[in-house]
């Protein structure tokens, strides 16, 4: 079995993924790359033909800005969020989480069916 998890589960939770490293201040492309994959355990590997569209689109939306700077000799363009973002993040968050219990409270009654999963690990014992 991967570690890494599967291309439709992460689908809906990278906008979320992204805002959440950015709520501690801007950050360029490699550095949110980076930032979930280690918080990840790298079970996510955010390559950068998924993460600069995403970042275009939350742009676009208005819940990013970025600017470009050439601090260090190299230009990078750093991403931060906005107000909207913040208030983004705030609502997806509560949303999650509350999916997050329903769908674990609805694996209650697969562990009892096969005991060999672990639900508070996420992985499989066997």
């Amino acid at each position: 079995m991967s570690d890494r998890f599967e291309r439709d589960l992460l689908r809906g939770s990278l906008d979320l993924m992204v805002l959440s490293v950015l709520i501690d201040g801007p950050r360029y492309g490699y550095l949110i790359q980076k930032e979930i994959r280690d918080a990840s355990k790298n079970s996510v590997q955010l390559q950068a033909g998924t993460l600069y569209p995403l970042l275009h689109r939350l742009e676009s939306a208005k819940v990013i800005k970025s600017k470009w700077d050439d601090e260090g000799g190299r230009s990078r363009k750093w991403y931060e969020l906005t107000a909207r973002g913040r208030k983004r993040l705030q609502t997806q968050s509560q949303q999650w989480l509350r999916y997050a219990n329903c769908v674990q409270q609805l694996l209650e009654t697969v562990r009892a069916q096969i005991p060999q999963i672990d639900l508070k690990l996420g992985e499989s014992q066997a």
